[in-house]
């Protein structure tokens, strides 16, 4: 491992990834739980604001594209949609919908962009895999 490079980053990169962690270790025992009850909306309500702090997080990194945005920030929005239909759809007991959005979120927003920052070439990669 090249943990290292996690302790060299930038601040906020280091926050990111840690939030982030944090919002993939909630996310999965939220989707292993029984759904509906206090500990369900509990965890949520946690893995809602990590899921935020991962989004506001991304927004300060812009390494890859010379201090601009970069294609990966696409994820940013999608976040903040995906959290606020959580909640909105929830409120209203839409359940079902309420499921979607937090489907998408978790996935969309947390598991394709965790996998793409594992490519060859992005700090993950070399902080999980040593190859500098």
């Amino acid at each position: 491992m090249g943990i290292e490079y996690f302790f060299k980053a930038s601040l906020a990169v280091q926050i990111h990834i840690i939030v982030a962690i944090i919002s993939l270790i909630f996310g999965v025992f939220i989707f292993t739980r029984r759904k509906g009850d206090t500990s369900h909306k509990r965890m949520g309500k946690v893995f809602l604001v990590f899921m935020l702090a991962t989004a506001i997080s991304a927004i300060f990194i812009r390494q890859i594209n010379d201090g601009s945005f970069s294609w990966i920030h696409i994820f940013v929005p999608v976040t903040f949609i995906g959290a606020w239909e959580a909640v909105h759809h929830i409120r209203k007991g839409n359940v079902r919908h309420h499921k979607r959005a937090v489907t998408g979120m978790f996935f969309g927003a947390l598991l394709i962009p965790g996998i793409l920052s594992m490519l060859p070439g992005r700090l993950m990669h070399v902080i999980v895999f040593g190859l500098g």
